[in-house]
């Protein structure tokens, strides 16, 4: 028996909101054998057709193992975002080399050498060599590397009619499969700047449709690795089609602090032109997936007793090095230096949303913890995670998280209405489970003990959703809360819902605090203010649990006791659910072992709602 449920029925009113939006799930960031990671990792078979049909509830076969694969519960929508760097070129040179493509002598020669190559490197289960090989090391300057543009490998020739054509058949796919109110297939890519192993890389996605793509080759790495030229080329883009595009910033926690940085990759500080343009092409960014979380780190909170969660310590880059974490690398320590430059700017450049998504490159977005296929379709089977990819010290399957999910309050299935979800940041992010998530944020909210329409109607125009700005209010003691939250209907009971707050002091330092505003089984705070944990059911033996502990639902109408109106601030929830096993002790479990060693056996899954943002005399 996989899981012990509850067999009560859990009712999930968030599907239809006061606001007349409904509550979409879905995957921002989804990579297919046309990456040329994807498929130097062994996924030789899986297209868009796959990704779509297995997010969508239909059974497919793995690239990998062959198996026949199901997700539990369907998406509403996806992004499949491909690398734009040679764009089903690795797969073109594997199964054609210069077969189908006009190429002069010498390039003709190459890309038949790198098809041999690859065909002998991958088939003998050794392409992840050929993928690590040109990845940058350890030792280079993300600056200077930035500005010599060193990028991929001189062997593979210009092959521009097989990134156009595999560019073509992405979007026509995504057409499609694209069914209005039903399914919404996204058209996106991967931008994938990573000089110096800094990861840069942003997902980039569109409300355009296939005839619109057609207008345009996707922006890379290998057009330029500043992500100022990349907003630019948005500008540009978007002007030229009539299509509304946004950049996801991902896996900031690999970034050696330059994702959030104060000044620019060409080493300028951020001016209010750029900050502004910054501000409204990445509306939001990506806190969690498959290489970590993204939300903060131990060192940077100390004080947070949740921080320390699915750390990943390990840059893009041949050899290991040192993980430094830093203020530029996470999107709580961002917020708070948005804050700081905005009172210097006039603008925030980080006043982000949240969303998570996988990053899974095995075309399954498979974020359910125990129905992880890993990121590379090679780690899908439990003997091949605990292989390190690259030296002793480099991560392995075992190190992956099986997350996330975006969650879009939309007033549509559509694209063009998740895509102003996302700009007006009414989104937020799980690690994997279906949480759900309603927030307000107001002066006078109402107390809300139903689920009527009625009651969170006077919410809603109470208040600010998720993502919005609160005005100025003269005379009250501090901004409300009202926050609900409901447990996956197939999942984990809840322990508690946390509001996480920063601000800033008039002599311009920045602060962050936490308080637990909810939580289930009677806990009371010890004389610290500290609510004890909830408890662990997970039978480590077997890797069953039960819902005996926590909360199907938890609510809080919750006012800052420390408000002060001069100081500007942002808040967010978190919500934390009961400890579950990780998908590292099922596969350990499996092997015959006791453990995952080095791995954690338990995770407390959670969601995190975007930011509400609170101006003096706004």
């Amino acid at each position: 028996m996989r899981r012990l449920l509850s067999t009560a029925v859990l009712l999930l009113p968030i599907l239809a909101s006061a606001q007349e939006k409904a509550l979409l799930w879905g995957d921002t960031h989804l990579h297919t054998t046309y990456s040329s990671d994807a498929f130097a990792n062994n996924n030789l078979l899986a297209d868009p057709d796959t990704a779509y049909r297995y997010a969508q509830g239909l059974p497919v076969v793995h690239p990998f193992h062959h198996a026949r694969l199901q997700i539990e519960t369907p998406l509403d929508f996806l992004v499949v975002s491909d690398h734009a760097e040679y764009m089903g070129v690795i797969r073109h040179l594997y199964y054609n080399g210069s077969y189908g493509v006009e190429l002069g002598f010498v390039d003709g020669l190459k890309a038949d050498f790198v098809g041999w190559l690859l065909r002998r490197r991958v088939d003998a289960g050794r392409g992840r060599e050929l993928f690590m090989s040109v990845l940058p090391k350890s030792t280079d300057d993300p600056r200077e590397a930035a500005a010599t543009m060193r990028v991929g490998s001189s062997m593979i020739p210009p092959m521009l009619s097989v990134e156009a054509d595999t560019w073509r058949q992405i979007a026509e796919t995504a057409d499609r499969y694209n069914d209005p109110g039903r399914f919404t297939a996204l058209i996106g890519w991967e931008w994938s700047s990573i000089p110096g192993g800094a990861n840069l890389h942003r997902v980039v996605m569109t409300d355009g449709d296939a005839r619109s793509a057609r207008k345009y080759q996707p922006f890379g790495l290998d057009d330029s690795q500043y992500p100022e030229d990349l907003w630019q080329w948005l500008a540009v883009t978007a002007e030229e089609t009539g299509d509304d595009f946004i950049a996801i910033p991902h896996n900031a926690n690999i970034s050696k602090g330059y994702m959030f940085d104060e000044t620019t990759l060409r080493g300028e500080p951020l001016s209010e032109e750029l900050a502004s343009v910054r501000s409204y092409w990445e509306p939001v960014a990506e806190i969690t997936q498959i290489k970590g979380d993204s939300e903060t780190h131990p060192a940077l909170s100390p004080d947070d007793a949740f921080a320390d969660f699915e750390n990943y310590p390990f840059y893009i880059q041949q050899d290991a090095s040192t993980y430094t974490p830093a203020a530029g690398d996470f999107l709580r320590p961002a917020l708070l230096r948005g804050l700081a430059l905005e009172a210097s700017l006039g603008v925030n450049p980080y006043q982000l949303g949240f969303i998570g998504s996988t990053d899974s490159h095995t075309s399954l977005s498979s974020a359910e913890e125990d129905n992880f296929h890993g990121k590379l379709a090679t780690d899908s089977i439990p003997e091949n995670k605990t292989n390190r990819w690259a030296e002793e010290e480099g991560p392995s399957g075992w190190a992956m998280s099986a997350s996330g999910l975006a969650a879009v309050w939309a007033e549509s299935n559509t694209r063009e209405s998740i895509l102003e979800a996302m700009r007006r940041r009414e989104v937020y992010a799980t690690t994997g489970p279906r949480i759900g998530v309603r927030l307000f944020a107001g002066w006078n909210l109402p107390v809300v003990g139903t689920d009527s329409a009625e009651d969170w109607q006077a919410a809603a125009a109470a208040g600010v959703p998720m993502g919005g700005e609160l005005a100025a209010s003269a005379g009250m003691a501090g901004p409300q809360i009202l926050v609900q939250a409901s447990r996956d209907p197939v999942g984990a009971n809840l322990d508690r819902i946390q509001v996480i707050k920063g601000w800033i002091d008039a002599a311009g330092e920045t602060h962050e605090r936490i308080y637990d505003v909810a939580w289930s089984d009677a806990r009371e705070p010890d004389a610290a203010g500290d609510l004890p944990p909830v408890g662990n059911t997970v039978n480590l033996a077997t890797g069953e649990w039960d819902n005996s502990i926590g909360a199907p639902r938890l609510a809080a109408l919750w006012q800052d006791p420390d408000f002060d109106p001069s100081q500007a601030a942002f808040y967010y929830v978190r919500v934390l659910q009961i400890p579950t096993p990780r998908h590292s002790l099922l596969d350990a479990l499996a092997l015959k072992q006791r453990e995952a060693e080095g791995f954690p056996s338990t995770l407390q899954e959670r969601a995190y709602t975007s930011p509400v943002w609170y101006r003096p005399g706004s």
